[in-house]
């Protein structure tokens, strides 16, 4: 009896569920092209288009035990699709209106840094890049060459694939698993300093 395309994904799923990494990357590698289609309708930016796909596959799996397994697979990450690319249009469109509404400002202002150069400041720029240089070398060989090469030298995922003699798709997961590493490894010190703030308050 021949398995319907719903039960094949169901059955990464739920291996995705239990942990297993390359189930996901199966999912990753047979519907990211149609994503991205469907993200650059809405930003019209191939480059975009393609990051954006990037965060629905970081929701999705970070969200995976939620997923009802009723629906299939690929209308749950369509619909995170869609809507991580609307919420992308609506947090452009607010930017351009604010920088717009301080450019038409008659009166004479001086514009203020956002974040000061404090002692306080520097230190915890300073410890967040330590954090994400940590992050980055204690990945595998193959996930950091792929990250560092999208995220400190511009390079397209097309560009990457060339240079490390593999297919795009197996990029994308690369920098996918990378930044995920690096996203919990910032949130998780953003969390004790947050923490060690409210200790010194009280």
């Amino acid at each position: 009896m021949k398995i319907s395309n719903k039960d094949l994904d169901l059955g990464l799923v739920k291996r995705a569920k239990a942990g297993d990494y390359q189930a996901f990357d199966l999912l990753v590698l047979k519907y990211q092209s149609r994503l991205i289609s469907t993200a650059f309708k809405f930003v019209k930016d191939q480059q975009i288009a393609e990051d954006l796909v990037q965060d629905s596959f970081i929701k999705s799996f970070k969200s995976i035990g939620s997923f009802r397994e009723d629906s299939t697979f690929y209308t749950w990450i369509y619909r995170i699709t869609v809507n991580t690319s609307k919420n992308y249009l609506v947090s452009k469109k607010r930017k351009d209106e604010l920088i717009q509404t301080d450019i038409s400002k008659e009166e004479n202002y001086v514009i203020e840094p956002i974040d000061k150069d404090t002692p306080e400041n520097l230190f915890h720029a300073s410890q967040l890049h330590k954090i994400i240089i940590e992050s980055l070398n204690g990945l595998g060989e193959d996930t950091k060459t792929a990250l560092t090469l999208r995220e400190f030298d511009g390079l397209s995922y097309e560009q990457i694939a060339e240079i490390v003699n593999c297919p795009v798709g197996t990029v994308r997961s690369r920098i996918f698993r990378g930044r995920e590493v690096i996203d919990d490894a910032i949130k998780e010190y953003r969390k004790d300093h947050q923490a060690s703030y409210a200790e010194i308050k009280s």
